[in-house]
């Protein structure tokens, strides 16, 4: 999923673990930690994420993944810290939440398209 194609007001916890590159799990027990994140719930019980609450993941997932914060020590930082996901655009949220493999990867393969003679954008 890319960030252009990010233009739905509620999207599907499917969509969103593909976005964050997270399951599905990890995304239901996140909601049990962090009070800050609450998606919504359909007539039929599904969860449906705002974009607020995509920013919320992706700076979670940036907390414990990447700076090795503990749970705990991202619900602080969290808290105290509001910048971190509420000032960004989702795209910025996106881009930054990127491995350092996946942007090794994009860079690597507009460089062959760029070798090749194609001035296409890279295949997702």
């Amino acid at each position: 999923m890319q960030a252009e194609g990010l233009k739905k007001l509620y999207y599907s916890i499917r969509e969103v673990s593909e976005l964050a590159s997270v399951e599905a799990h990890v995304l239901r027990f996140w909601e049990k930690e962090f009070s800050l994140l609450r998606p919504r719930r359909g007539r039929s019980g599904n969860r449906t994420y705002k974009e607020r609450d995509i920013k919320i993941i992706l700076a979670i997932k940036d907390l414990l993944y990447n700076q090795k914060y503990t749970t705990q020590g991202a619900v602080e930082q969290l808290k105290q810290n509001r910048q971190m996901w509420e000032d960004q655009s989702l795209a910025q949220a996106i881009k930054a939440s990127k491995s350092d493999l996946e942007q090794l990867r994009e860079m690597l393969l507009e460089l062959r398209n760029l070798v090749a003679g194609t001035a296409s954008a890279t295949p997702s």
